[in-house]
Formats: C-alpha cells, structure tokens, sequence
C-alpha cells in the first residue's frame, strides 16, 4: 500500500516567509489607509444598495479585485460608456465583496424514494440518516445505515476529508446554503458556502437506484484543494461483535479485487490510483465509491472504534466491548472530485448492474467498467458458491418460496448426486478395514528398519501386492472426499454470504443468517453426529481414540456451529440426517454385515 503525501505540506520556511509577507501587506494597507483618510475629499453619501441592507458584509480577500474591476472599466473612451461603467461597479460591487455565503441556522433536508429516504443537514452538508426501506434492522424497523454512534464520533457520511485537520473541521461544520431542485425521483441537492478565503461547492444528484453522483469542488486562497468525500464510520446493521468483524475495505485496481479485513487496515492510510472503485463494507452491505476518472483518484482508509454493551438485551455500561469502525473517503488529490457513490445491499441482483468507469474510457463515454458483482466474496471455490447461489434463490424464486425449504432441497439434491462417490468411500474405507490385521503385521515385520532404509521399499512392495490381490485401492476413500469437498466449501461460504438470507424465516426461525435463538438446530446436530459415530463401522480403531471420536467430536462440532448462522446449521444437520439414512442402509449390505461380523470378533479377542 502506498502512501500519498499530504497536499497541505510545505517546504521547511514557507509559513516564516508567508507570515513576512502577511506582515508587510498589512504595514502598506494600514499606511495607504491612514494617508487617504487624512487627506481625501471626504465623498457624497451614496445610497446603498438593496443587498447592503439586508445582511451586513465582511471585508473578504475579493475586495481587491473588485477595485481592480473598477480601475480598469473607468479606462472606457466614452462618457457613456464610462457612466455605464460606474453603475455596474455599482451594482456588482456588494456581490464581488460579499464572499460570505452560509445560513443563518441548521436546517434538514429530506430525498427519498422507493429505495431509500436520505436525511440532510446543511451543517456540514452531510447525510444524517440513511435508511434503506428494503431492508429491516433486528427490531424489524426500517434499516438505518448510519452507524449513529460512530458518526456522532467519527464523522457523517460524505463529509469531506482533507489532510488539514483546521480545514477539515470547518468544512464539515459549516452552515451551508442548501438548494434543491429537480422533481420525482430525479433530484439535485446543492450546498454552498464561503468565507474569507475558503469557498466550497458540494451537489448530489439522484436517481430511482442505489447510486448518488457526487461533484465537490473546494476553493482556497484561489487555489484548487483536494477534498475527498467521505463515508468514515461504519454500518448500522452492525449491532454485534461479529458484524463489526466482518467489516472490511475493498477496491478494485485493474479488475482485481483488493480486500483488507478489520485488522490490516490503517486509519490515515492512503491508496492511490488508478482504481475502478472502493469503499467500506461489511457482511451485507456496503458504501462504495466510483469515481469518473480512476487515473486521478486517492483514497484514504480510516479505522476507528467505539465500544458497544455485551448484551444488546439489556445494556450495560460497565460491561461493554470495544469493536472495530471502518471508513474510507475517496477523490481527486488535485481538486474538484466527480464521482458515484453506491449505498446499498450486497445482492447480486443489484451490485451487478453498477458499472464502474474503465481506467481507459474515453471523457464522456457511460460508464463501461467493472461492476461491483465481486464486492460478494464467495470465497476460494467462487464458481461453485456462485453456482449454488444462484440454483439456490431459483429454487426459492420457481419451486418451494421458502429459503429453508430452498436449503434443504439443494441438500437432499446434491447428496443424491454424490451418494455413487459416497458409497465408493464408505466402500473402500470398509474394505481397508477388514485387511486392517494384514497391513498391521506387514508394517509391524518392517518396524525396525529406519524409513531411509532400502528395506522400506520391500515393505511398500509388500502392502501394493496385497492391495491388489484384494482389489483395494488405498487412496479410494480419499479421492471422492477430494472431489465433494468444492462443493461442501462452496455451500458453505455461499450460506455464510447471501444477503437473501437476512431475516429469512423458516418455521421457528426469524432469521436464517443469524444463530438459532432456541439451538434447538445444534442439538440435532450434536444428536445426529453422535448417532451416526454409533453405526459407523470403524474397526481397527484404538478403543480409547475410537471413544474420542464417539464422544468429542459430535461435542466440538456442536460447539462449533452453536453460534452459526441457523442457515448453516440447517444444511449440516440435514446433511447428517440424510448420512445416517445412507449408513444404515450400507450396513445392511452384505458388505457392511461381513465388516460388522468382522468387528465384533475382534472385540471379542481383546476382550
């Protein structure tokens, strides 16, 4: 990562020899005032103008230009033309010294349509809440994406950053002067404000979709400032320290997608371009920023905390926990910044149809670049997730109506299709056990020898020839387990990911993403792994280590998935419904009862 130098540095003496040249401007002022005063013609009293009565004006940096303006209209060759001259000095000389534009109070500002109902105040310009009306938070009230802890803290969205702290804060706590025009769904919002030297110029423009275009212009001494537009603390879908976990940064450089989790990323850092768009996001939502010319942008992370009670039931201020906040503000280093920002769900449905510009696009040309599909991390086995996925909400879209149902369909499916690759597993594995006693007196005559020594080969010859003439193939139990674990993996992360899930309900359940309030689904999961660690044959097996397995690990297992999504839990406990039904069936096959007969002899010897 790449660090971008603060626009704001300067040369070691520049504030020395800026303060002289302060000083010595207001030394020829003061003395050029002192000396008109004295000996000018004291002037007729004009009649002011309307403005001047209205709001008194402060002397800003324009005054000099204006009589600049003024000098050279007086130069006109005609006496009308300089009459003309003088009346529109006149006039525009309360506007041109007037730099001073903010409201008189704090004031709100409400854009909404089918998607969303965005609140502004124009202290600061920024958006204050940001509900999407799609979407419900825990208390099944309309979801508000303002982390209004943390952006009380840290900042409100599209606030604008900038490298200088004194500059930052009177931006973002200025009153601006809000205008808004446009009608339905297609609005534009517009907040100014000037003062002295500073002017700044922000303007939101909506449409019926996720996005909001975003133009910010910031003007400093004459001078073009780099401000970014910011969206710096958080998600308020996030109410537990497992969702402020799974925030993270992601962009895209080139199509390639960059994610940095919670614990990589820098607060203050800066990414630099070229890149097709970034932002902040978390498990089921994100606030991703799209600029128009990717070349000549920057962003900057943030990584904050707050802390938040242990137990939302019942809030206690001695007992909380401190979790990460993730923020990130991207734009132009050189000045004004013209870019989208994206406010919305992680759903394919959505995210797919937001293209980003390419970083080769020619001015004006629509956008034509990457989507933001890839903002959906259905991790190493991607295809397969993706795949899933989308079976999964046809089956839910088409068939059954119901996302329970939908996962126990694909997982009654899928165990269909890979119950031949199942069977030639728990086959070879039954078959290895029964030649259990011969490989163990083969690799007992060869204990002895080192594994370097030339005997080990007589040994590995020995074990090869009885694999043969009894027909096993010693990886058989491992080659189809190979095979099925893409798609357990891709089951998994694509349950772990899918933002249809959220607030799905099926039967008790309310809420397939998160964990089952009742467990009553990692109970049958401890029950089915301990019922089918019963009847698995497993001969061969150290008694104390077979007692292990009969015993821990349906309790690690269960403990694992006992804070699971209930989504998940459902498709394991299936899983394991569906793997008893097999083994019984197996076991009684002449195979399983030759391998069962086999067992309780030598149970029987031991004893």
């Amino acid at each position: 990562m790449n660090d971008f130098q603060s626009p704001n540095q300067q040369e070691p003496g520049t504030e020395r020899r800026l303060l002289l040249t302060f000083a010595l401007t207001f030394i020829v002022i003061f003395i050029t005032q002192q000396f008109m005063t004295r000996y000018a013609k004291p002037p007729a009293a004009p009649q002011k103008p309307p403005q001047a009565q209205t709001a008194p004006q402060q002397p800003t940096a324009s005054t000099p230009s204006t009589k600049s303006t003024q000098s050279t209209q007086s130069t006109t060759s005609t006496p009308a033309a300089k009459n003309s001259a003088r009346k529109a000095s006149a006039k525009q000389a309360p506007e041109l010294s007037a730099a001073t534009k903010q409201a008189n109070a704090e004031s709100e500002t409400v854009i909404e349509n089918d998607l969303y109902r965005i609140t502004f105040s124009n202290r600061g310009g920024v958006a204050k809440s940001w509900i999407l009306k799609k979407y419900k938070d825990d208390k099944r009230n309309p979801l508000e994406l303002v982390n209004n802890i943390a952006a009380a803290k840290y900042g409100y969205p599209l606030s604008l950053y900038s490298y200088d702290q004194t500059l930052r804060d009177k931006m973002n706590q200025a009153l601006y002067v809000a205008k808004e025009t446009g009608s339905g769904a297609d609005k534009t919002l517009t907040f100014d404000f000037s003062e002295g030297d500073l002017s700044v110029t922000k303007k939101f423009s909506f449409s019926h979709s996720y996005e909001v275009r975003i133009e910010t212009s910031v003007t400093q001494n004459g001078a073009p400032v780099g401000a970014y537009p910011e969206w710096p603390a958080g998600f308020g879908d996030q109410t537990v320290v497992s969702s402020y976990n799974a925030s993270r940064i992601d962009y895209d450089i080139n199509d390639k997608i960059e994610r940095i989790s919670y614990k990589k990323v820098a607060g203050g850092a800066t990414v630099n371009g070229p890149f097709n768009w970034g932002g902040a996001s978390d498990q089921y939502f994100a606030a991703v920023f799209l600029p128009d010319d990717p070349d000549r942008t920057a962003m900057v992370t943030f990584h904050n905390d707050i802390q938040i009670p242990k137990n939302l039931d019942k809030p206690d201020p001695t007992d909380m926990e401190r979790v990460p906040v993730l923020g990130a503000a991207v734009g132009n280093p050189a000045g004004a910044t013209s870019e989208r920002i994206f406010v919305g769900p992680k759903a394919l449905d959505v995210i797919s149809d937001v293209h980003s510009y390419d970083v080769a696009a020619s001015p004006g040309a629509p956008p034509n670049g990457p989507t933001l599909e890839k903002l959906v991390d259905f991790g190493f086995f991607s295809f397969f997730a993706k795949w899933l996925f989308l079976w999964l909400r046809w089956t839910y879209e088409h068939w059954v109506g119901n996302y329970g149902w939908a996962i126990l369909t694909l997982t009654l499916i899928i165990y269909a299709a890979l119950l031949p690759l199942r069977f030639s597993t728990i086959k070879s594995a039954m078959r290895m056990q029964k030649l259990q006693p011969q490989v163990t007196a083969i690799n007992a005559k060869y204990k002895k020898y080192k594994l370097t020594d030339p005997r080990q080969a007589e040994k590995n010859k020995e074990l090869q020839e009885l694999y043969k003439k009894e027909g096993v193939n010693p990886l058989g139990g491992c080659l189809p387990n190979l095979i099925q674990l893409p798609f357990l993996w891709a089951f998994y992360t694509m349950l772990e990911t899918a933002i249809e899930l959220r607030h799905a309900n099926w039967m008790w359940l309310h809420d397939l993403s998160a964990a089952d309030p009742t467990h009553i689904i990692s109970i049958v999961f401890i029950a089915s792994m301990f019922f089918m660690q019963q009847i698995t044959p497993q001969a061969g097996m150290d008694p104390a280590q077979q007692k292990m397995m009969k015993f821990t690990m349906p309790l690690l297992l269960g403990i694992f998935t006992w804070n699971l999504s209930a989504g998940l839990g459902l498709y394991w406990a299936a899983s394991n419904i569906l793997g008893i039904v097999q083994q019984v069936g197996f076991n009684q096959t002449k195979l399983g009862r030759e391998m069962r007969a086999t067992i309780q002899k030598r149970a029987q010897k031991r004893r």
